[in-house]
């Protein structure tokens, strides 16, 4: 299969996903606005019916961002960008892309950005055993 072919395969899988998360949202919300509006007498239920409201809005917002990475990159499947790294340019391997259909940069430029470098000095491999210079071990 050609990498335009999987990358095909892997649009169909977004627009799946993002399907998917819409309806789970407003579901989602739908549930937290019912919370909202029920009152409890009990002090233990209020603070179950408070600790499941709060577990519910992170997963709205954990899903709402899911949901925004999947709508930017099928905007950048349709502008014909979607598989480059934005920030070296260079294609982003399949691999990555099939673990993270919504991944927008390279394994390298990502290393890069979580140390806080550029993506330059990123070439080669991050290893953290070694990372250290011969001074960080005397």
């Amino acid at each position: 299969m050609t990498r335009k072919e999987s990358l095909q395969k892997m649009r169909v899988t977004l627009v799946r996903r993002r399907d998917a998360l819409r309806k789970a949202l407003a579901g989602d919300l739908s549930l937290l606005r019912e919370l909202h509006q029920q009152k409890t007498g009990d002090p233990l239920d209020a603070a179950a019916d408070t600790v499941q409201d709060e577990l519910n809005s992170q997963l709205v917002e954990v899903e709402s961002r899911e949901l925004t990475a999947i709508e930017e990159a099928i905007e950048k499947f349709d502008a014909g960008t979607y598989g480059d790294c934005e920030d070296c340019g260079k294609p982003i391997p399949l691999n990555r892309l099939r673990a993270i259909p919504y991944a927008s940069d390279c394994i390298d430029c990502r290393r890069a950005a979580e140390r806080g470098t550029d993506s330059a000095s990123a070439a080669v491999p991050w290893n953290r055993i070694f990372d250290m210079t011969e001074a960080d071990t005397v």
